[in-house]
């Protein structure tokens, strides 16, 4: 049997390292994501309350177009449009604004959750719109949708390795150029999956976690 088809643990220690350097890519593009994400997708949420179609209607056209559309065609479209612009840069926003829609949704679910007569109870202390957002409506509807906020970010963890599309170097890209120099793709391609497992597993069973205290 040829050799480079077995595991061997000098390669899978060798190519450590330069996994671990990518993952720190892979975190920290999913984090950024995940802020962008999470601000804009509660302005989207809010803005789709706004009573006039005007502003309803193209935004919901808009949401619907980028999630519907394939992520590594939106990287790649945005990449070639502004070539000066940072790759890493490019990824963290375009996988923010690509999760933004989804998370609008969650957004939306939250808020419509709080009781009405939580509402009612705002209205009748004749308290400023602004503040019954703030103080009564927010702080509910966003403890409501932590679970599925945390989902959401399990899930852009793992669709990072879309970023090679635009030549970002996280995890999956170091475990690729290791294999085309070594001809060794079994070690760097299994510690790819252990690693992924090993962050995304965690905070799923926090996120379960979450859910359940929550509920």
């Amino acid at each position: 049997m040829n050799d480079d088809t077995i595991w061997r643990w000098d390669r899978a220690w060798d190519v450590l390292p330069e996994l671990l350097e990518g993952l720190r890519i892979t975190v920290l593009a999913t984090v950024v994501g995940m802020v962008i994400a999470s601000i804009l997708g509660l302005v989207i949420a809010l803005a789709m309350r706004a009573p006039s179609r005007w502003v309803t209607a193209p935004l919901r056209l808009v949401s619907d177009f980028i999630r519907m559309t394939p992520l590594p065609v939106q990287l790649v479209f945005i990449w070639l449009l502004l070539p000066s612009v940072p790759s890493l840069v490019i990824g963290c926003t375009v996988l923010g604004v690509h999760y933004s829609t989804y998370m609008s949704e969650v957004y939306r679910a939250g808020i419509e959750a709080v009781p009405r007569g939580q509402w009612e109870a705002a209205t009748a202390l004749n308290l400023p719109r602004s503040r019954t957002w703030r103080d009564v409506v927010l702080p509910q509807a966003i403890r409501k949708t932590l679970p599925g906020l945390g989902n959401y970010a399990i899930s852009m963890f793992k669709e990072t390795p879309f970023l090679f599309v635009i030549s970002v170097v996280e995890m999956f890209t170091k475990a690729q150029e290791y294999g085309a120099r070594t001809f060794s793709y079994i070690e760097p391609l299994t510690m790819v999956g252990l690693l992924f497992l090993l962050v995304s597993y965690p905070t799923s069973l926090l996120v379960r976690r979450m859910e359940t205290r929550l509920a």
